[in-house]
């Protein structure tokens, strides 16, 4: 074994330093999970970029064990697919407000039950209020934090309701 060399350990130690911002830090924009719990990929494959990269950010949060930006991106999404649902019918002045703003996500799941354009399934009426509840408390309430059984408990409606906005979006 050789010496030690102070002025060489000092050298490599900065390297090190230059070195591990780069080599450590997360890649830029959304990759893609090892797994996909929540949403298949699948269901949004070939959709919009956007879209997938917010299935790849429910998916990876779900995997690492963050519920509660895992319930807010489920939030996002289903607030997404609504706002693509009308303006792929060319109805999106239907949800906005005299500024031109979209509606928050509760004005569009109000519409969206009440207009007669949609003819949404048993299911989705039934979930979409709930949805939104889990992905409102995640992101809003200072003293609920979310756990994997209520992410659990939702996937299957969440997925059903996902399927149904995207083929009323005409985006599948």
């Amino acid at each position: 074994m050789g010496e030690f060399d102070p002025r060489k350990a000092l050298e490599l130690a900065r390297n090190l330093q230059k070195a591990a911002p780069r080599t450590f830090v997360p890649p830029s924009e959304a990759t893609r999970p090892k797994n996909e719990y929540v949403v298949p990929h699948s269901l949004v494959s070939g959709t919009r970029g956007y879209i997938e990269h917010v299935v790849y950010q429910i998916n990876g949060c779900y995997e690492n064990g963050w519920f509660d930006a895992c319930a807010v991106m489920m939030r996002r999404l289903l607030e997404t697919l609504i706002i693509e649902c009308y303006e792929a019918h060319n109805i999106d002045h239907q949800v906005k407000n005299k500024d031109g703003d979209f509606l928050m996500l509760g004005g569009l799941i109000d519409d969206m039950l009440q207009n007669a354009n949609w003819n949404l399934g048993r299911t989705a009426k039934k979930s979409l209020r709930k949805l939104k509840e889990i992905g409102d408390k995640s992101a809003h309430s200072r003293r609920y934090n979310a756990h994997r059984p209520d992410i659990d408990r939702l996937q299957g409606d969440f997925r059903d309701v996902c399927q149904e906005l995207l083929y009323l979006s005409k985006l599948k």
